[in-house]
């Protein structure tokens, strides 16, 4: 099982060593700004759909 395993590990820490320790910080920014943004847009686009519904008399509700 290891010939499994520590190839895997191997590739895990190159992979966190050359990129997100290089990274800082940006990441984790980028993650959130990405989920702000998409919060606000669905927030907004919920806003015009309720609207659309209260002025729709045939809307079930």
């Amino acid at each position: 099982m290891d010939w499994l395993v520590y190839p895997i590990r191997d590739f895990l820490v190159w992979l966190f060593e050359n990129t997100l320790e290089p990274a800082s910080n940006y990441p984790n920014l980028i993650f959130s700004l990405l989920l702000l943004f998409g919060a606000t847009y669905w927030m907004l686009l919920q806003h015009k759909l309720n609207k659309k519904a209260d002025s729709d008399p045939d809307q079930i509700k």
